[in-house]
């Protein structure tokens, strides 16, 4: 169950008592992760070292101004964002600041973290297509068909303020220039069925009930239709089909849980244990196997629900720093084609 609420702490305490808590070792996270199951990850690291871990959950450009307004007295040690995207607004505010990278760059591969070691990925969601069997014959093969007019008045997909798109959009901007990410954005808007409403649920539900034919979603949102009855999804799930984007070229885009070391820590060596932590074998199978997410280590091993979706090539030729990079400039096209 998702949960929004910014001051919500796993640990039993307030925020007010953060800085003024007992010697005791410690650690304290702010996140935009608001998964349940993630519960026992912070558990499982507090059984193996006895460092108490203490969360602070919101929406991550609130997490960031209000790590911007703390300033150095900011209680917070590690910043993590559901997206890489969203760390562009941690740069521009200068509150995070270099990892010691030698555990934690032999484990993530170079493409999933940022060159200067100011954050990294613990795993990886792929934005796919998914499509109707019944009234779909020749799905989208890339993300570039999206707009081809073939598919006009078809395809639901979110608003241009949801970073998953704006990620997207910004690996298009680096993998093809700006012009033709404008060009693409265009297309899509001139091809959806319906103003964009809702999360990734809502538009697998578009397609389920007929509103669309094509969406856009990242892949667990589907997967959650099998392990649980999803209102206006698992009723009609078998007749949803997907499709793995460009895999005859850069691959399918993978966007990523993100973590950083917030500048201000006053608990720096806790916090580099627990970022080794989330790249080790607990951590990386934990991530598979409880929200249905692809690892950023290589070798571990799937959830049999995400096994369900099959072999595919990912992107691991555009640096999902560029995300964040690109993330104003995709921001702007988005503006600029009235992408709602």
């Amino acid at each position: 169950m998702l949960r929004t609420a910014l001051t919500r702490l796993t640990a039993v305490m307030a925020l007010s008592t953060i800085a003024t808590a007992s010697m005791a070792a410690e650690v304290n996270v702010y996140s935009s992760r608001h998964y349940d199951t993630d519960d026992a990850l912070y558990a499982k690291f507090t059984e193996e070292t006895g460092i108490t871990v203490n969360r602070i959950e919101g929406k991550a450009d609130e997490l960031i101004a209000r790590l911007n307004a703390e300033g150095a007295n900011s209680p917070a040690d590690v910043l993590i964002t559901v997206d890489a995207g969203r760390m562009s607004r941690a740069l521009e505010a200068d509150v995070i600041a270099p990892y010691s990278p030698d555990l934690i760059n032999r484990a993530v591969p170079a493409h999933l973290r940022h060159p200067d070691n100011l954050w990294f990925g613990v795993s990886q969601r792929a934005r796919i297509i998914f499509y109707a069997k019944d009234r779909v014959d020749t799905p989208p093969s890339t993300y570039a068909e999206l707009a081809d007019p073939a598919y006009k008045g078809q395809i639901c997909i979110r608003s241009s303020s949801n970073v998953y798109n704006q990620s997207l959009l910004a690996s298009i901007i680096e993998a093809e220039g700006e012009e033709a990410a404008k060009e693409w954005a265009a297309g899509v808007v001139a091809n959806m069925a319906r103003a964009p409403q809702g999360g990734d649920t809502d538009q697998l539900r578009g397609v389920v009930s007929g509103e669309c034919d094509i969406a856009v979603a990242n892949h667990y949102y589907f997967l959650r239709g099998f392990d649980k009855d999803v209102e206006g999804l698992t009723a009609g799930i078998d007749n949803l089909g997907w499709v793995w984007p460009n895999q005859s070229d850069r691959g399918a885009h993978l966007n990523l849980t993100a973590v950083a070391l917030v500048k201000s820590s006053p608990n720096t060596a806790e916090a580099q244990k627990l970022l080794e932590f989330m790249v080790g074998d607990f951590a990386q199978h934990h991530f598979a196997n409880q929200n249905n997410e692809y690892p950023a280590v290589p070798g571990v091993g799937l959830d049999k629900d995400t096994a369900r979706l099959g072999f595919f090539i990912p992107d691991s030729t555009t640096p999902t720093a560029s995300f964040a990079a690109n993330a104003a400039k995709a921001q702007a096209i988005f503006n600029e084609v009235n992408w709602p």
